[in-house]
């Protein structure tokens, strides 16, 4: 007899979503594995400072140390500056990492947060980043509405990026669903439009 395939629950939608600044730059991860290996990547492949990704892996080499305080796991964030794609004003080589986890980080110098856990008696607080790293802007944390969205994505249209104050030509934003443990992108241009790859 044939193995029986349950429908999978879905998510409730008006729960909590977390609204991020899409930054156009490229997707680079850091893996620290749980015997301490250092592994760097792109969106695809295993990258190292011989076979880079605009320097990500280069740089991640040189602050090795600061970045093994992220612990075990892939961290994936945004490389993005100086000859990336917008560029955001940054010049003279300048390139900032900006992780996307917003709720597991707070930057140096935050008071970390309370994070939500499934049992409210067990407490759990975000970690501080390495002051080498950054973290994507939080625009809007609350239960999902799509009003919500499309404030977003005006407010960046027209104040400008909240990753480089003063950038004109913000990319657009990323909604993370938290109990369906998904995200949507939405870009100020060309969103109709298909991209490749």
């Amino acid at each position: 007899m044939k193995e029986f395939v349950a429908f999978p629950k879905m998510p409730r939608m008006f729960r909590e979503c977390i609204i991020t600044e899409k930054i156009d730059g490229t997707n680079a991860c850091v893996c620290i594995t749980e015997d301490g290996q250092f592994l760097t990547g792109s969106r695809s492949r295993w990258i190292t400072p011989q076979d880079d990704n605009f320097g990500f892996a280069g740089w991640a080499e040189a602050h090795r140390d600061e970045l093994m305080q992220l612990g075990p796991g892939t961290h994936f964030g945004e490389w993005w500056g100086s000859g990336i794609q917008r560029g955001y004003g940054l010049t003279n080589g300048e390139k900032r990492w900006s992780l996307f986890n917003v709720a597991r980080w707070c930057l140096p110098g935050q008071e970390p947060k309370r994070i939500a856990t499934a049992d409210p008696r067990i407490e759990k607080y975000q970690q501080r980043l390495p002051s080498c790293c950054g973290l994507v802007p939080i625009l809007y944390q609350g239960l999902f509405d799509t009003a919500r969205v499309y404030e977003a994505l005006k407010e960046l249209q027209m104040g400008g990026s909240h990753a480089r104050v003063g950038f004109m030509r913000p990319e657009g934003i990323i909604c993370y669903h938290v109990a369906g443990n998904f995200g949507f992108k939405a870009t100020i241009e060309k969103d109709q439009e298909h991209k490749s790859a």
